[in-house]
């Protein structure tokens, strides 16, 4: 951790203090945790205050921390080959809403995430918002504040179902305006839940359920200890001791 970004921390502390959640360092970044009902508060103050001045906003987009913190990898048995084996139906994109595992760690469901930037200052900030509802993600909308927020609000809503109260014109803008859901959501279907082709005899773009997509898991292998691998190295070790 940089000097600058804890002085910068304890600055935002101070000022802020009484409408922010907190504020931590994570990453050599300064990061600020806000309820909805103080977003465009604090989101005004370092804009304006000239001991912040964060003009620029160069990114918002959303979180979905559904199943935060859990595994679908066995963790508890080492195997042969050194890899953990894949536990069926815990994954986010293959269980039941009824059974869907739950926001970990204490968190809401979905959150907004914006990246200012202080050219003033040369520093950067980290602004996270969890919406209130899990069910109706709602949070203001910053294009008042940084007009640029407006396609990065938008692509946020049509990918994550994160609604900005305030808005001008919140609508889908990278999928088709009939499209179902929401796609970075982790209860969407990996395999999604319809395909679209053109049909010559109809001479139109039509949908209808998948059928070519073959589920899969969006899990990296977890690497563990090789149980051969180490029974090779206390032979060699024996090996050594009678040589």
């Amino acid at each position: 951790m940089s000097a600058d970004t804890a002085t910068l921390a304890q600055r935002i502390e101070a000022r802020l203090g009484e409408r922010i959640v907190g504020v931590c360092v994570s990453r050599g970044e300064t990061v600020v945790d806000v309820l909805p009902e103080n977003w465009l508060a604090v989101a005004r103050a370092l804009r304006d205050e000239d001991e912040f001045k964060f003009a620029q906003l160069i990114d918002v987009c959303g979180v979905d921390y559904l199943g935060y913190g859990q595994v679908e990898w066995d963790t508890t048995d080492v195997t042969a080959t050194g890899f953990s084996r894949g536990v069926e139906g815990e994954g986010p994109g293959r269980f039941d809403w009824a059974e869907r595992p739950r926001s970990g760690a204490g968190h809401r469901r979905f959150a907004v995430v914006v990246q200012l930037t202080s050219v003033a200052h040369n520093c950067r900030v980290r602004l996270r918002c969890h919406a209130s509802d899990d069910a109706l993600p709602v949070v203001p909308s910053l294009v008042p504040l940084w007009p640029v927020a407006d396609w990065f609000e938008r692509e946020t809503f049509d990918l994550f179902g994160i609604v900005f109260e305030g808005h001008p014109d919140l609508r889908r803008i990278l999928t088709d305006y009939g499209f179902v859901g929401h796609p970075f959501r982790k209860d969407f279907p990996l395999i999604g839940n319809v395909e679209v082709r053109y049909d010559e005899a109809l001479g139109r773009v039509i949908y209808e359920p998948v059928t070519s997509v073959v589920p899969r898991v969006l899990v990296p292998r977890t690497l563990r200890h090789d149980s051969s691998l180490e029974q090779a190295q206390a032979e060699q070790a024996a090996d050594l001791q009678k040589s």
